[in-house]
């Protein structure tokens, strides 16, 4: 046996032994269970041992072996997942919110959710089972109780990209399934990759069978007289035809066991479903509930026409709805702006209401294992980024479908490299069985993938030739240009401790020959398939059909160069969110600086969002409340102005709330005589001040400024702007303007000292300059580093000295407690490559708000003339257009 082979098998001993432990693992248990088993090894031998656990042999393991089992334990069982967050509809406040859990649960037999418990136990967390318990028991308590006669509810449950949210509605489809729901549909995304693997996961999950075959729950658990109806199959999505087939013989109106329904969201399958129901019952259901799960709800659900003509797939899933007089619907979401944009009152006579969650949002928390925005971009000093730098002239970021392609970026062909090296560390660590996939997403295009499918081909193909040819060769560096570049990057991102050279390159030697091509997009021919007895390596090239929902099995590297402005759009293209135990240290995501600040600038914005969500739940605020809270967030403008020049409108009025928000000048003028200008207005602002403020660790504070002063400031410095009203920078500097002339209230002003060099404002004033990292854009102005001006604790000091040592860097809960609006003033020092700046200094500032989700201060509106943004908004025009 290999140690690779012996080395699962201890461990697999030990976690097994660890999982006859109920609930949390008590401190200490898995070093303790692992120094157990070496003990017996110890005393019995290697051999014995191997009989004890039933394998024919086991080779010894070393020290850096049962670290390694120690920490790969630790990353199953040391896994936490707290409950979600609810906020509830005015009405469902109202409603028996716990038919569910105090009552059906008890005397229900669960015999859906118990097996399906049964099944995701062997490999989740006990932690993570038991949170899927509880959060989809939420649900249940407000999608309502199937024996009331006439109800629709409405709900959305938000999770995070890739978190496991099909995890969490396969087993509300049991629950519901166990507690009388009959009908279940679950629309998936728009693409087959994604419906196909939808059913698959529900027939592991729910039904318990593939073509007469027990899979997942069903294995060893299958009572033929509960079985699932399910109308679809893995491979074919609902024709009225099949379903006619299917259901010979059956009575859909005395039926006792469940329908299940995986369809793709397209227009004529809701219209296959519409018609095939209303052939099979002549009028409204009345006797059976349904289910409706819309999976990647933000995509295509929305509707984005005026009411009078909804869109076809909005208008069908609401008719679809109005069939039954017993109806839930549940969205599912990453990226919840579009659905908070639905009007809410929005109703239709001959399709029902729009469907905007009115009873209830529920947003889930992700486990601690999960391989997420924040641990990628923020938490873990960038050392799973790769900055790309060298693509404009192979593979430009802004490009049409007559791109030509004659070669790759050498960062493309060293994202490869990293892949083909990760198969074999993968390989070596004991994961021989498991899939590995690299993912490029570099053009909306599919004649364009196909190009890069041409180069990469062409590249790999060369690549698996020197590997096989040389690679087991004493100086097969010497051999091969391929190889020495492997080895280059190796060296360069690899632990040579863990595994050497001669091991990496045996072993890719013999894996190399395995991996594949396969591009995913509207002209696929050659489907990318991860077949349960081989394990598959796939360098897939694809977008759209990539960015909604898709999993790819073991995703170590990304290649990414996708551009948009739009928050939720990049969010769903991250697919290298998720799981990645055994192998998170490997992975790897290669983008240009822009997109890298972007991801963490999404971030910020969604953990924001779900601290005002959470504020929400606690003073019991309702659905609607929340969506107006994000359709007057600073960041949801450039959306807003987008969705109304879709629907062809050319000016509107645009409520922004700034309360409990702060916005800074992250992007900077690079032209001499506007830094001079903006360095000139701090001086005179700082002038005209009185000549009473506070010290506070060498920062300047001065209290309760008239706003006229103020607003002066303002209209004299020069911010840069691409557009009207500095939307797009994220500095909405006329609504910045505005609020300031509304509000009859003074200001505070705070000047920062930093490290830098000195610099005088008067015969008063003098301080250190603060060193930024500055980055020349494309267009040659100056963008800070990561677009953050101030550090975590600026917001605070105009606080009281107790509360900036309870607040502390937490810049919301300044927000939350600040008496008055505050003018943060900075004088930047750059980095020594950015030359020719007078007095080596630049001008910038921010502006922070008091309050939080819940102020009911008036809103700033101006007028958005959508005209404006013809230019900006062109990614509108250019999704629409992409034909991937």
């Amino acid at each position: 046996m290999s140690t690779t082979t012996g080395y699962l098998a201890i461990k697999e001993h030990i976690f097994n032994n660890l999982k006859k432990i109920d609930g949390t693992l008590p401190e200490n248990k898995i070093e303790e269970e692992v120094n157990n088993t070496k003990l017996v090894i110890a005393q019995i031998g290697y051999e014995m041992f191997a009989k004890v656990i039933a394998v024919e042999s086991l080779p010894e393991l070393e020290d850096n072996d049962w670290k390694r089992i120690i920490r790969e334990l630790e990353t199953h069982f040391d896994v936490k997942m707290e409950a979600g967050i609810l906020i509830q509809g005015a009405e469902q406040q109202e409603r028996d919110n716990t038919w569910w859990t105090g009552v059906e649960k008890q005397r229900n037999k669960k015999y859906y959710w118990e097996r399906y418990k049964n099944h995701i136990s062997s490999f989740l967390p006990t932690g993570v089972v038991k949170a899927i318990d509880d959060d989809t028991d939420i649900v249940m308590n407000n999608i309502e109780n199937p024996n009331v006669t006439h109800f629709s509810r409405y709900g959305m449950v938000v999770g995070h990209v890739q978190s496991g949210k099909t995890g969490n509605y396969s087993g509300l489809v049991c629950k519901a399934a166990d507690a009388g729901y009959k009908f279940i549909v679950v629309i998936a995304g728009g693409m087959n990759n994604l419906r196909n693997q939808t059913q698959e996961r529900l027939n592991e999950a729910f039904v318990g069978q593939t073509n007469g075959v027990q899979v997942g729950a069903g294995k060893g658990d299958s009572d033929k007289n509960l079985t699932p109806y399910s109308l679809t199959t893995v491979l074919r999505d609902f024709n009225r035809h099949d379903a006619d087939r299917a259901s010979q013989g059956v009575n859909f109106e005395t039926i006792n066991v469940p329908v299940l329904i995986v369809i793709k969201k397209n227009t004529s399958t809701l219209k296959s479903v519409i018609s095939w129901l209303e052939k099979q019952y002549k009028n409204k259901v009345a006797d059976h509930a349904m289910l409706v799960i819309d999976d990647e709800s933000d995509y295509a659900s929305v509707n984005t026409k005026e009411e009078e003509d909804p869109t076809a797939i909005n208008g069908g899933i609401r008719r679809l709805l109005s069939l039954f007089s017993r109806s839930a619907y549940v969205a599912y979401t990453a990226t919840p702006y579009a659905n908070i944009f639905i009007d809410h009152k929005a109703e239709n006579e001959s399709i029902g209401r729009d469907l905007f969650p009115k009873d209830f949002i529920y947003a889930l928390d992700a486990p601690t294992n999960y391989f997420g925005a924040r641990k990628i971009f923020l938490d873990t000093n960038g050392q799973h980024l790769i900055e790309v730098t060298d693509n404009e002239d192979d593979l430009p970021a802004g490009h049409n479908k007559d791109l030509e392609i004659i070669s790759l970026p050498n960062s493309l062909k060293e994202a490869i490299q990293v892949f083909l090296l990760n198969i074999a560390v993968r390989n070596l660590r004991g994961y021989a069985n498991s899939h590995n996939s690299m993912l490029i997403h570099a053009t909306r295009f599919t004649a364009v993938h196909q190009k890069i499918a041409i180069e990469i081909t062409n590249y790999l193909d060369g690549l698996q030739e020197n590997v096989i040819a040389f690679g087991k060769l004493p100086d097969a560096k010497n051999q091969s240009d391929y190889i020495q570049t492997l080895w280059n990057t190796y060296i360069k991102y690899f632990n040579q401790d863990e595994f050497s050279w001669k091991e990496i390159i045996n072993t890719l030697t013999d894996q190399v020959g395995s991996v594949l091509i396969r591009e995913v997009h509207q002209k696929t021919t050659v489907p990318l398939e991860y077949r349960k007895d081989i394990a598959t390596n796939a360098i897939v090239i694809g977008g759209t059909s990539l960015a909604r929902g898709y999993t790819l099995e073991g995703l170590s590297v990304s290649y990414f160069l996708r551009n948009t402005v739009f928050y939720d759009t990049l969010m769903q293209m991250g697919r290298w969110f998720g799981y990645r135990s055994g192998y998170e240290d490997l992975c790897k995501i290669y983008m240009p600086y822009d997109k890298i600040v972007d991801f963490a600038e999404i971030i910020t914005a969604t953990e924001e969002l779900l601290e005002d969500f959470q504020i929400m739940a606690d003073n019991n605020m309702t659905p609607e409340k929340f969506g107006l809270a994000i359709r007057q967030n600073p960041n949801s403008a450039l959306q807003i102005t987008a969705r109304n020049k879709q629907k062809n409108v050319r000016e509107f009025n645009y409520s922004m709330r700034l309360d409990g928000k702060a916005k800074e000048t992250s992007v900077l003028s690079s032209k001499p005589d506007e830094i001079t200008k903006n360095i000139e207005s701090i001086k005179q602002l700082i002038n005209s001040l009185p000549s009473g403020f506070d010290k506070i660790n060498n920062h300047f504070l001065w209290k309760d400024v008239d706003r006229q002063i103020i607003l002066n400031f303002l209209k004299t410095f020069v911010t840069f702007q691409n557009d009207p009203l500095g939307l797009t920078a994220r500095m909405p500097i006329s609504f910045i303007k505005k609020y300031v002339e509304e509000r009859e209230i003074n200001w505070d002003i705070a000047l920062y000292s930093g490290q830098g060099e000195t610099f005088t404002i008067n015969s008063n004033i003098s301080l250190r300059k603060e060193k930024r990292k500055i980055i020349t854009k494309a267009d040659n102005n100056y963008e800070l580093q990561n677009r953050q001006v101030s550090s975590g604790n600026a917001e605070s000091i105009s606080l009281e000295e107790a509360d900036r040592k309870v607040i502390g860097t937490n810049r919301i809960e300044a927000r939350r407690i600040m008496k008055r609006p505050l003018l943060m003033l900075h004088i930047i020092e750059p980095n020594p490559e950015i030359l020719s700046i007078t007095d080596n200094a630049l001008a910038a500032f921010g502006a922070s708000f008091p309050g939080d989700v819940l102020s009911d201060t008036e809103t700033i509106t101006l007028k958005i003339n959508t005209v404006y943004y013809n230019n900006l908004l062109k990614e509108v025009e250019s999704d629409n257009q992409s034909d991937d």
